[in-house]
Parts: structure tokens; C-alpha cells; sequence
């Protein structure tokens, strides 16, 4: 079963906003048992969507649009499906109702006919009720194809991906099983795992899939099948990833890390062991808290962070001795100890991450080349630190400090 997703919109295609609906609606898919074999990003230009539309209906079973079902001029969508269905645009009252009904209850602006326009519809579509807005999905259907129009307002497509779409694709198609499992893993790049996994990797079934996905200190490992029977295909995936478990022992630090990042695992680690956790953060300004309070249940395990990005405020709020700055620096192996033990002292926390560093692009208060960075890790037994060399990019830097702190402070973890 084959699906495409249509984004439609010049904002998409200037960079004005990111499209998050496709990755949204591919994961959906993908749990249905639905593949996604292209993305399309499109202008609101009557000609390149007719285009697009006819050539995505000869490679899927399954097109779904997103934008340009609003009440603008720009917003031409309807009127080029009816162009492509050969239809007309015809007023449900269903809908209109919906419509007035919205603008009766919270929207102060009176309703106009623009927006009453909205409860035109192509006559071969069926209306999927948008609980949360005034434009209705559509469903139509052409040569035994399905095509889906929402809205391109996330919360909305959201809602009628769960309330509308699935529902009915789930009832339209049959399709197969498809599973994923994964293993994330910290410290050794991709090209050196595939190494270890050479051997494994030449003898995995042919309906298995291993997938390699880097991000800054973590690789996850992601094997997928589609059969038709769902028990025998978990159980061969299954019986692969114990494979895997002796080769990279060493370097595995969550299953199902479906997560980008490992900061759930070590909020997990932290709850079950009843310990807590602060950070001390000089050149990620932030980052590294963000990183764990960006997640519900934060509060269970993190204490609080500070950022003392000025010399002077290491010296005032963290309890760095001047003397320790004025003989190594600021960005040193000396005041990153000192900045996670005082951090530590500070929050009463069990653990407490420091780091200082020249993000660039100039030196800052210190001598160290740009891109050097002190990594400092308070635990309950020792203070200790790793420097680093991450380059020039400030923003690589930033990022590379926040996930070798996660992996540092996960590997002490995982040695209790």
C-alpha cells in the first residue's frame, strides 16, 4: 500500500515555516501499515498542482494534501481538484453550519462570505468534520485511488488524521504489518558500527531492513519489516536484535530509542535509583537544561540550572575561586570541576553536569582556541572532566557539548 503526501503553499517552498505535517502524517501512515515513498512541496500555482496530482495518482494508492483549503484568494486548492475530479463546487449546509457555529462561539470579527465560502465543496467529495476549524477535510476517490485534502494548520490536520483519515483508510484497504524496532547508541560513529555489524548485516533476511540514523554522539539503529502476518514478523525482528546485543554491549544505551535525544533515559536512570540532577552551563547557554525540561516529569529528577556566561558571574553565583580562573582560564578542566561541584553543592543534587567552552566566533575570556570545550561531571563519588575539540561552527559546537554531556553523564550512570 503506497501513499504520497502533497504540501501546498509558497510559505513551505520561501522557508517561512517548516513543514511538519508530512513527518506527522508519515508516521501515521507508517503505523497503519502504509508506506510513504515521496513528499512533494508545491506553490499555490493552479498548474503545478494539477501536475503534481496527476503524477503522484500514478505511482500511489493514497494522496494526501495538505494547505490551501482556506478562505483566501490564494487558496486554491478546491478549485483545482474539481479541475481534476471534472466537478463543481457545491454548498453543504452541514458544513456552513459548522462554520457560523464557530464564529458564534469564539470569534469576536463577524462572519463574512469569505468565510462562508469555505462550505463550498467539490460535489464528488464526502466532508471530514474539522472539529477545530471552519475548513472541512474532503475524500474523494478517482480510478480505485483515494485522495485526502486537510487543512494546513497542524492542529487541525492532526485532528482529522486521527478523527477522519485513518478510520476510513483503515476500513478502505487492507494492508500489511509493518514494525520497527530500535537501538540507540552512544559514543562510536556510524561507519564504525557498521563495521562491528558487517558480518550480521550481510546475513539479515531480505523482507529486514537496518538503518543507520547519526545525531551528534548518538547513532540509532532502526531494523524494519512489512509481512503480512504480524506475530511471525515481530518475532523474526525480535530474534534479529538479539543478535546485536553481544556485538555492541558496550555502546547500547536504550532500546526503542525512538527519541532523538538520550535525556529520557537518564531522567528513567535517575527515578529509579531516587537521585537528582543540576547543570552548570557556560558556553550551551541553556541548552543542556532545555534538554531536560523540554520533556513532561522533569520536576521528578531535575533541580535547577544556572548559566554563568560572564567570567565574573562564575566567581559570584557559582563559587569559582578567582584564583583557579586566573592561573587556567575560564575555559579549563579546572573551573569546568568547579563549576559542576558548586552546581552539585548548590541544588543539592546527586549529580550535576558543567560546561565551558569557546562556541566562537571570537576567544572570549580565554586563550583556548574556538571550538575547545570543558566538559565537567560532578556524581555522588568524584568530579572529573574530558576536553574536546568541536570544531568552528557555533552552532555545531553548542550542540556537540549538549550531547557528549548527555553521554558522559549516561555512561556514569550505566557503570552503577
Amino acid at each position: 500500500m503506497i501513499a504520497e503526501i502533497i504540501t501546498i503553499g509558497d510559505e513551505i517552498l520561501i522557508g517561512q515555516i517548516v513543514d511538519t505535517n508530512s513527518a506527522h502524517i508519515a508516521q501515521e501512515l507508517n503505523k497503519i501499515g502504509v508506506s510513504v515513498h515521496q513528499i512533494t512541496s508545491v506553490e499555490d500555482e493552479r498548474q503545478h498542482i494539477l501536475t503534481t496530482l496527476k503524477e503522484a495518482s500514478k505511482r500511489a494508492d493514497i494522496i494526501l494534501i495538505t494547505g490551501g483549503l482556506g478562505p483566501t484568494k490564494d487558496d486554491i486548492t478546491k478549485k483545482v481538484l474539481c479541475e481534476f475530479f471534472e466537478d463543481s463546487l457545491v454548498r453543504d449546509d452541514d458544513v456552513l453550519m459548522h462554520i457560523e457555529s464557530i464564529f458564534a462561539k469564539y470569534i469576536s470579527t463577524p462572519i463574512s462570505d469569505l468565510n462562508r465560502e469555505q462550505a463550498l465543496m467539490p460535489s464528488k467529495a464526502i466532508a471530514l468534520h474539522n472539529e477545530y476549524g471552519t475548513a472541512p477535510g474532503l475524500w474523494m476517490k478517482k480510478d480505485e485511488k483515494v485522495f485526502v485534502a486537510m487543512p494546513g494548520i497542524p492542529y487541525e490536520m492532526k485532528s482529522l488524521m486521527e478523527r477522519e483519515v485513518l478510520p476510513r483508510l483503515i476500513k478502505e484497504f487492507k494492508r500489511p504489518f509493518i514494525y520497527h524496532k530500535t537501538i540507540r547508541t552512544y559514543g562510536l560513529g556510524e561507519s564504525a558500527i557498521a563495521q562491528r555489524l558487517e558480518g550480521w548485516e550481510n546475513n539479515l533476511p531480505v523482507h529486514i531492513r537496518l538503518a543507520y540514523l547519526p545525531n551528534f554522539g548518538t547513532v540509532r539503529l532502526r531494523l524494519s519489516g512489512k509481512g503480512l502476518n504480524e506475530e511471525e514478523l515481530k518475532s523474526s525482528i525480535e530474534k534479529e536484535f538479539e543478535k546485536i546485543y553481544p556485538i555492541l554491549h558496550d555502546i547500547i544505551s536504550d532500546v526503542n530509542g525512538e527519541n532523538e535525544d538520550i535525556s529520557i533515559t537518564i531522567r528513567e536512570l535517575l527515578n529509579t535509583k531516587n537521585q537528582f540532577l543540576s547543570v552548570a552551563e557556560s558556553c550551551t547557554g541553556g541548552e543542556l537544561a532545555t534538554k531536560f525540561t523540554i520533556n513532561p516529569g522533569a520536576s521528578t529528577f531535575f533541580r535547577g540550572g544556572i548559566v554563568t556566561y560572564a567570567t565574573d558571574t562564575k566567581e559570584d553565583i557559582l563559587n569559582v575561586p578567582h584564583a583557579i580562573i586566573e592561573k587556567n582560564t575560564v575555559v579549563s578542566a579546572e573551573v569546568a570541576e568547579e563549576m559542576a561541584r558548586n552546581s552539585k553543592l548548590i541544588f543539592k543534587s546527586d549529580y550535576a553536569i558543567a560546561t565551558t567552552g569557546n562556541a566562537g566566533p571570537d576567544k572570549g575570556d580565554s586563550d583556548k582556541e574556538v571550538g575547545t570545550v570543558f566538559i565537567g561531571i560532578a556524581t555522588p563519588e568524584k568530579v572529573f572532566s574530558e576536553e574536546f575539540k568541536f570544531g568552528k561552527s557555533r552552532e555545531q559546537v553548542v550542540k556537540k557539548t549538549v550531547n557528549k554531556a548527555l553521554e558522559m553523564l549516561l555512561k556514569e550512570l550505566l557503570s552503577k
